[in-house]
């Protein structure tokens, strides 16, 4: 890109978040995501050394990171002024030759795919891509997908570029209004492509003949880590994560013939009472890391996959368990010598990148975060406590509660009930400072997973489908009364929070249970189903009526689900924070409670942060909401005497 400075000087990085590993093919150099400048940018640096650098220094966020198998370039995705429109880009491992593959038109987006296994091609997903003739579904005519405008129709098209642009993009599969794309893999030969596509739910991974675009095969996979799997090397087996009709997603293997046709998948590697989380396969395929979610925190392991045998008589051969310094495993990155580097992230330490050798022995990068670093000087880390509630209706609920350092145990202190996006993600523990800034007001904290979360089985994520949503909004008083009931809450100093579908919790508890809290913070919620699909990305609108309801036919229901319908059993002082280039929920959600609010008289505020959208990614702004909602709880709730 002109202007660019290329790489800058080396630097020692410490006492920063880093995350999201990709090694180069011979494992010597690693890219990665690091917030050292206050938002999150490309970096690379050695295996085994002290000396980083950024490879783009410009503001916006990057999100995604992978290097090429001929280790010529580094992909990456960013988000333009920090909002939901993302692009695709390359730079050399040098820090030259940056240039945007995807999305660079305004109100167009484009998610990173994987690359072919030469390196050569990367696969890129464009949201809202122009037609296509048939005549060049193969050949765009040396167009590049950053030229390709947006269609008024919308949908979802995935193609493979080259980017040092000796072919033009070809097109490998389009859909009309699709909620999700991603191409994952590519068979080494070319002729198959496997996609996960679909809303959160209803995923689904597809193979596809990529002469013909047509689907040769297709299974249910479960939400969560868009990467699930990966073809052997000779194309006649699929490795998946998916949870197809079963209660926790496994390792499957699918057995395919010379069309990419199969009869079904066996189970590889399964757990009764966890899911697989993360799966990740070098490209010689002779084992395979799995990362194990144990309601919560991760277990990995490294199992053979056949060594030595044919394709028809592969199976999971010994395995190895590594004991791991953090709690959770976030990310994966695979080395062809053996080994893998690894993203972690505790609840009392910043998430850093570790590399773990042949005999999975791990050890931190001497540039990532230390642990001493996470916590504040002075402060007493905190390690959080699992917790097992009953709801009303039986359903057993869990999650994790934090103490405030100092309290006496035998005293209830102000109490924090924290809950979380999605509805399917998981309270999970690893590092959050806003809950290091909470405690340090004196406010403990409580995240539960109420119905709907991840991380439970299929048959928890579905228990709030529909009317099913009423029971969760009781979920959140369920769990603040098992706090209290313990002794750790006081029941006159409860404060509720929550981000996104925790937003839109966190409105619905102030309205469905106006005595139980005494103050309310909801970040970037819904607060009417009606002007949220009015107003959200269509992608979006269509993942979320497989969730909620549709907005015609279920109008009724969503309507009654709406925190704005109940607006005048409001008690509580609310406090709304939202991005402004929010376009999964609208700023208007949280504009249109606070002013119904404050028409009742009901104390509200809302914080509006510049340059965010609806994940905050900028250091300046996480402080300043960290510190203001922390702020309001304590003015309401105060601290435990």
């Amino acid at each position: 890109m002109p202007g660019h400075r290329g790489v800058d000087p080396p630097t020692l990085l410490v006492a920063h978040g880093c995350w999201y590993p990709s090694a180069d093919p011979t494992g010597e150099h690693v890219a990665f995501i690091c917030d050292r400048a206050g938002v999150p940018q490309l970096w690379s640096g050695p295996a085994r050394g002290t000396e980083v650098h950024v490879l783009d220094g410009d503001p916006d966020p990057v999100t995604e990171v992978s290097w090429s198998p001929d280790g010529r370039w580094i992909a990456y995705t960013s988000a333009p002024g920090g909002g939901e429109h993302t692009r695709v880009l390359v730079v050399r491992p040098d820090g030259s030759g940056r240039q945007v593959l995807a999305g660079a038109e305004a109100g167009s987006a484009a998610h990173l795919g994987c690359w072919t296994r030469d390196g050569t091609a990367l696969a890129v997903t464009v949201a809202q891509p122009s037609p296509v003739p048939e005549a060049s579904r193969h050949a765009a005519g040396g167009a590049t997908v950053a030229d390709l405008a947006p269609a008024p129709s919308g949908g979802l098209a995935a193609y493979l570029v080259t980017p040092d642009g000796t072919d033009g993009p070809r097109l490998l599969f389009s859909e009309e209004g699709a909620a999700s794309l991603r191409v994952c893999d590519m068979s080494a030969d070319g002729r198959f492509a496997l996609v996960r596509r679909g809303p959160r739910g209803r995923r689904e991974a597809l193979v596809l003949d990529t002469a013909s675009g047509r689907a040769t095969f297709a299974l249910h996979v479960a939400d969560g880590d868009p990467w699930i799997g990966r073809f052997s090397a000779d194309a006649r087996t699929l490795w998946l994560r998916s949870d197809a009709e079963r209660e926790f997603a496994a390792l499957l293997r699918v057995r395919l013939d010379e069309r990419g046709r199969s009869p079904g998948p066996s189970v590889a590697a399964a757990r009764e009472d966890c899911a697989l989380d993360l799966l990740s396969l070098p490209d010689h395929g002779r084992w395979a890391l799995l990362a194990w979610n144990a309601h919560g925190a991760t277990e990995l392991e490294s199992v053979g996959l056949g060594l030595g045998r044919t394709e028809e008589e592969a199976d999971v051969g010994p395995r190895h368990h590594p004991v791991l310094p953090h709690e959770v495993v976030t990310r994966i990155a695979p080395l062809e010598r053996g080994g893998l580097f690894a993203a972690l992230s505790g609840s009392r330490r910043r998430p850093g990148i570790w590399e773990l050798d042949e005999a999975l022995v791990p050890a931190r990068a001497e540039w990532s975060a230390r642990d001493e670093d996470a916590v504040p000087p002075g402060r007493p880390p905190v390690r959080p406590v699992p917790l097992r509630c009953e709801a009303r209706d039986g359903l057993v609920l869990g999650g994790w509660y934090y103490r405030a350092p100092g309290h006496d145990p035998g005293r209830p202190a102000a109490c924090v009930i924290h809950l979380h996006g999605g509805p399917e993600e998981q309270e999970r523990p690893v590092f959050n400072p806003l809950y290091h800034e909470l405690l340090g007001r004196g406010l403990d904290v409580f995240a539960p997973d109420v119905r709907g979360s991840s991380g439970w089985g299929r048959s928890f994520v579905d228990a709030d489908l529909g009317a099913g949503r009423f029971a969760a909004i009781d979920d959140v008083a369920d769990c603040a009364a098992h706090v209290v009931s313990l002794g750790y809450a006081d029941p006159l100093r409860l404060g509720v929070m929550g981000r996104s579908y925790g937003g839109y919790l966190t409105m619905a508890s102030l309205v469905w249970h106006p005595d139980l809290f005494r103050a309310g913070v909801a970040v970037c919620g819904m607060s009417d189903f009606a002007t949220f699909f009015a107003g959200t990305e269509p992608w979006i609108a269509q993942s979320a009526a497989a969730k909620y309801g549709h907005p015609e036919r279920d109008r009724e229901l969503l309507r009654a689900l709406s925190p704005m319908s109940r607006i005048d059993q409001l008690r509580a002082p609310v406090l709304a924070v939202h991005g402004e280039h929010d376009t999964n929920v609208p700023p208007g959600e949280s504009e249109q409670f606070v002013r119904a609010a404050r028409e009742r008289g009901v104390p509200a505020r809302q914080l509006t942060l510049r340059d965010e959208g609806h994940d905050f990614l900028r250091a300046d702004n996480r402080r300043l909401y960290r510190r203001t909602a922390a702020d309001w709880l304590e003015r309401h709730l105060g601290p435990t005497p």
